[in-house]
């Protein structure tokens, strides 16, 4: 499955490849709520083709007006705000309080656009961060190749915004629960690969777009292994479960989780110091997984985790280890 960037861009760069015009749209500055976050993108042909969202379908449909009524940018990039006023946000069906700001961007069928938007897409296919800088005065392109992503801004009237990789998911146990934290990351936009080397397990697997894996389960942490990956367990069988984990700690990734309650997760913390785990990397392990929302059955612990991911991705505060 493509992510969201990867479908505007690709789209964006068919258009114009194609011979044709069109305007790519970034939210670069919200104010209190905002229906899509920072960065959201948008692509509009001359012929009023859209892809990617903004809002609800609103401001895609005030930005059409502009379209034909010819008012949209056509010279240079131009900002937009919505939300300015309580009626705004009735009408552009923003939160209360919520404003927006939205980078329309005139885009020509020039190589230069087309082969800048190539590596972009490029990029993002092989998980390798990369930033675009703006010149709002110009609405001319730089490429920058990066380590990592930092968050969008607007800087001395260039737009700076970077493209990481995908975030990915791997979830060890073909179960219930994958199944449900499969459905919601798959609607958040993660990569979902289930490992399960029992083939039974595998056979029941039915989960459209996520990804199944036969590997044993430390062969498939160190195939997925980025910082841009998490490991999460889930079978409750310390054979399989331990083997992913040990493997896993070791790894640069931004998440180790693993499912159990407060005994069963202290009984594992012993397991792993005695396989000589060192209590430094035994202290990146989130168990019991998820936020502590008393939460029962597996949608709900699902909910949990894909909650405490959103945290951890978005906030720099600790996360909180709850079950």
């Amino acid at each position: 499955m493509k992510s969201i960037e990867q479908i505007v861009l690709g789209a964006a760069l068919e258009i114009l490849a194609k011979g044709d015009s069109g305007w790519l749209c970034t939210v670069v500055k919200t104010f209190g709520a905002s229906p899509r976050p920072l960065g959201s993108l948008l692509f509009m042909d001359a012929q009023g083709q859209v892809f990617g969202s903004l809002s609800g379908g609103c401001i895609e449909d005030e930005l059409l007006e502009k379209l034909q009524r010819g008012a949209l940018a056509s010279d240079r990039p131009e900002i937009y705000e919505y939300g300015v006023s309580p009626e705004e946000n009735e009408r552009f069906g923003l939160p209360c309080g919520g404003r927006m700001q939205v980078l329309v961007e005139p885009m020509s069928a020039s190589s230069d656009f087309c082969n800048m938007l190539t590596d972009l897409c490029d990029a993002i296919g092989s998980r390798r961060a990369m930033r675009r800088r703006v010149n709002l005065i110009t609405g001319q392109w730089q490429l920058e190749t990066m380590t990592s992503a930092e968050p969008l801004a607007i800087i001395d009237e260039t737009l700076v915004q970077d493209f990481g990789p995908r975030y990915r998911l791997l979830l060890i146990g073909a179960n219930e629960l994958a199944r449900c934290i499969s459905e919601i990351a798959l609607a958040m936009d993660y990569r979902v690969i289930v490992c399960d080397p029992r083939e039974d397990r595998r056979e029941q697997w039915t989960v459209v777009g996520a990804e199944l894996s036969a590997l044993m389960p430390d062969e498939a942490v160190s195939e997925f292994a980025d910082p841009y990956t998490a490991v999460i367990t889930l079978t409750h069988d310390p054979r399989i479960d331990d083997m992913a984990l040990m493997q896993a700690l070791l790894e640069p990734l931004f998440y180790v989780g693993a499912l159990g309650s407060v005994r069963t997760s202290a009984k594992r913390r012993e397991r792993l110091k005695q396989l000589d785990i060192s209590d430094e990397q035994i202290d990146r392990l989130y168990a019991p997984v998820g936020l502590a929302i008393g939460s029962k059955s597996a949608m709900e612990i699902a909910l949990a985790i894909m909650a405490q991911l959103t945290q951890l991705r978005s906030s720099s505060m600790k996360v909180v280890r709850g079950g």
